[in-house]
């Protein structure tokens, strides 16, 4: 599994349409925070949109040229979903280089909505329906595994939590070796970085893209809280010590940063797991979740040191985490390949 960071051919985004997830009102929002996205990121790949039905396409498709946008690099597919969290639900893709260039293939992994929480049953048929659609070749895992539960660095290490991956409410509860077994097999992995732990308001009992992720091979940013007071404050104080223990497949410690955390935001008295760890790193640009805190400077100044030829673009995501997600829950690259 190649890392984000390497170019793209394009990034797959499922249009939001579930009422249960964002009132009315705000899923106008977040429909206008879609289109922030695909303008950010059309100017350096294609975008895949599933969608529900042509009133929609042709719904969007205004939406889309009344914002300027280049609509030859936008692609509409009808796939029915439950929900827009195209990151968990979704294809994964795999690559590997061959005399005649890189090849590309997929994983289709199952989903069963973070432990039968909520309805899935068009969501896991979507991502099979994606890996039919796509005429690559495609590998069928047969367990559950979410693309938000894993982070790699391009060259065979991956970083997990034991919370979200072992977890009884996935695939029966997994052993730490079996699990490692289908993460070597599938995704080329030699080495995991196991983390415990989630974000209060987590539903996805702690992704890893909430938490930690990979800068390039040797870096990692994660989210750090300095308020002792904090209710996340333990937990993520314990997935630092585990990083900052933690060795490459050469034995060499990773270079560490961290990222602050937003203050925190509430719904309803409901804490929300926000944070700034859930950005996505596209081509030309990484989109960095804004939560009108004087922390989304520091983000974006932080992430401008990891990515420095990249444009750095803030996304207010204060009305998406409403639906307990963000950037990076919504977007899932897939990796360029020889034409």
């Amino acid at each position: 599994m190649p890392a984000e960071w390497e170019q793209h051919s394009s990034t797959w985004l499922a249009w939001p349409h579930n009422v249960d997830t964002w009132k009315p009102n705000d899923l106008r929002e977040v429909e206008n925070i879609y289109i922030k996205i695909i303008c950010s990121l059309v100017t350096g790949e294609h975008i895949n949109i599933l969608i529900e039905n042509e009133s929609s396409q042709n719904r969007l498709s205004s939406l889309l040229i009344a914002s300027g946008l280049n609509a030859k690099k936008i692609h509409f597919h009808k796939i029915l979903t439950n929900d827009a969290w195209i990151r968990d639900f979704g294809p994964n893709y795999i690559v590997r280089e061959s005399s005649t260039g890189r090849q590309i293939a997929i994983n289709r992994w199952k989903f069963n909505s973070w432990g039968d929480k909520y309805d899935w049953g068009k969501d896991n048929e979507a991502g099979e329906k994606i890996a039919r659609e796509s005429k690559l070749t495609w590998f069928d895992p047969k367990i559950v595994l979410e693309g938000g539960a894993i982070d790699v660095n391009g060259k065979g290490t991956c970083l997990t939590t034991s919370s979200c991956l072992l977890n009884t409410n996935r695939n029966g509860g997994l052993s730490a070796e079996k699990m490692e077994k289908y993460l070597q097999n599938y995704l080329g992995i030699k080495k995991i970085v196991w983390l415990d732990g989630a974000l209060k308001g987590d539903d996805t009992d702690g992704h890893i893209d909430n938490l930690a992720r990979f800068v390039n091979p040797s870096t990692i940013v994660y989210i750090s809280e300095e308020d002792e007071s904090d209710e996340n404050y333990l937990s993520l104080k314990r997935i630092e010590e585990t990083l900052k223990k933690a060795r490459d497949l050469d034995g060499k410690p990773f270079v560490v940063i961290p990222l602050p955390m937003p203050r925190a935001i509430k719904d309803n008295n409901f804490r929300l797991p926000a944070s700034y760890a859930n950005f996505y790193i596209g081509n030309n640009a990484v989109l960095v979740p804004a939560f009108n805190d004087s922390n989304d400077v520091i983000a974006q100044r932080t992430l401008k040191t990891c990515f420095p030829h990249k444009k750095i673009v803030l996304i207010d995501s204060r009305i998406l985490i409403k639906g307990q997600g963000g950037i990076h829950c919504i977007t899932q690259q897939q990796p360029m390949h020889s034409d």
